[in-house]
């Protein structure tokens, strides 16, 4: 049985500045404010990452920080699996009964990402990474 690994952790910020001082201060975590076109998304680097943007030391991972909003459910922490093939473990899910959240999106030099709901309404992300 192949496992699917967590690859990516998401946590809620109300005020990304102090988010990204915060865990630069506190963890020496390297904070990278994403613009508009990224949904204002704060990345942050927990581990080394190679030119390909993947971690160097097996089992790290690293993370993001989303808005803060309440209409979007997703206040909570958020963990990525990373899948070989994204339709398919969609169809998992929903057989699982799990249920997806929208459509599968592309997300630029990463790869096809979707959240779902899992059987205890726990949000969730997989991620079908992009090939190297």
């Amino acid at each position: 049985m192949k496992v699917n690994p967590v690859v990516h952790f998401e946590m809620p910020s109300k005020d990304k500045k102090r988010t990204a001082e915060f865990y630069a201060k506190v963890f020496g975590w390297t904070m990278n404010q994403l613009g508009a076109e990224m949904g204002d998304y704060l990345l942050a680097g927990t581990t080394e990452t190679d030119e390909n943007n993947m971690v160097k030391t097996p089992g790290n991972i690293n993370g993001g920080f989303f808005d803060y909003k309440d209409e979007d459910g997703f206040r909570q922490p958020h963990l990525v699996i990373a899948v070989d093939n994204l339709e398919e473990s969609m169809k998992k899910v929903e057989e699982g009964g799990g249920k997806l959240i929208g459509k599968p999106m592309d997300i630029p030099g990463i790869g096809k990402y979707i959240s779902f709901k899992d059987t205890e309404d726990n949000n969730v992300g997989m991620l079908q990474p992009s090939p190297m």
